[in-house]
């Protein structure tokens, strides 16, 4: 299993220097990956600063040699998949083929999509239908060949964009979303890995619940192709063995990543112990 680390890019986390000393700290100790939070405002419990995740992880690839780097989520209903395209692709080979994309529907918690006038954040079958929808619009263009597309809310007339993405077939797509929501997990089937999310227990995910999110998804599952399992962990920062345990146990039911979620409030120096102590790794 391989261990991530997934930091809102708010308020402290927010200054691009910052982002890089801590991708270099994580890469330094031992982690497997770097994720952002991708909001447009954070308002909670007051108005904070925030920075582009896109900047950030570019900023952070420049300092890093290894891990892997991505956004836990990008909500593409917000997003226009022809431009996340190009920054995925751009960011595929600023680190080397090394960028992974999380993707969702997102929220509406701070206004991302109503104090912007964009579509209701209340319709989340028209947003669905927008993820879907552009995640075919996304990897459509990432294949450099011409490329044209009607559906409902997007229309391509034959496009091409190049340079290709360093990974192929493609950027691996991982999916997320709310268990015990069946939508998402049979969406997710078709990409390359799931982040399912537990609502009422902080995001966090039981081994037994994800060992069922993992069967469920695969029975829709076509590709034979390497499908990732990522859970969110949160480690207790004193008792190592329970943390190896903890994570041991996700592994047992086919978790192949395990991300540790760091919730605002951010304290500064306790993301720096938790990355300097590295993964709770048997």
């Amino acid at each position: 299993m391989q261990f991530g680390i997934s930091v809102p890019n708010f308020d402290v986390c927010s200054d691009p220097r910052t982002a890089m000393e801590l991708a270099h700290i994580a890469e330094d100790s031992g982690w497997d990956g770097f994720f952002l939070w991708d909001h447009v405002l954070w308002t909670w419990p007051h108005i904070m600063p925030a920075s582009d995740p896109y900047m950030l992880l570019a900023a952070m690839a420049a300092v890093t040699s290894r891990i892997k780097l991505g956004t836990m989520i990008t909500p593409v209903p917000r997003r226009r998949p022809w431009n996340l395209a190009r920054q995925m692709t751009t960011l595929d080979h600023l680190t080397g083929g090394r960028a992974i994309l999380g993707v969702g529907i997102g929220g509406d918690w701070f206004g991302d999509y109503s104090k912007f006038g964009e579509p209701s954040p209340d319709d989340q079958k028209a947003h669905g239908e927008m993820l879907d929808e552009g995640l075919q619009v996304i990897t459509g263009l990432w294949t450099g060949e011409p490329f044209s597309y009607e559906g409902q809310h997007y229309h391509i007339k034959e496009a091409q964009f190049l340079p290709r993405p360093v990974q192929q077939p493609r950027i691996p797509v991982w999916v997320a979303g709310i268990w015990p929501n069946r939508k998402p997990f049979r969406r997710a089937a078709q990409w390359d890995g799931v982040f399912p999310i537990v609502a009422d227990q902080d995001g966090q995910i039981t081994a037994e619940q994800a060992r069922d999110v993992l069967a469920y998804t695969l029975q829709f599952r076509e590709s034979t192709g390497h499908f990732d399992l990522v859970v969110g962990g949160k480690s207790s920062g004193t008792d190592r063995d329970k943390d190896r345990e903890s994570a041991a146990a996700m592994a047992d039911v086919g978790a192949t990543w395990w991300m540790e979620s760091l919730w605002m409030p951010i304290v500064l120096e306790n993301v720096r112990a938790t990355l300097k102590q590295g993964p709770p790794r048997g």
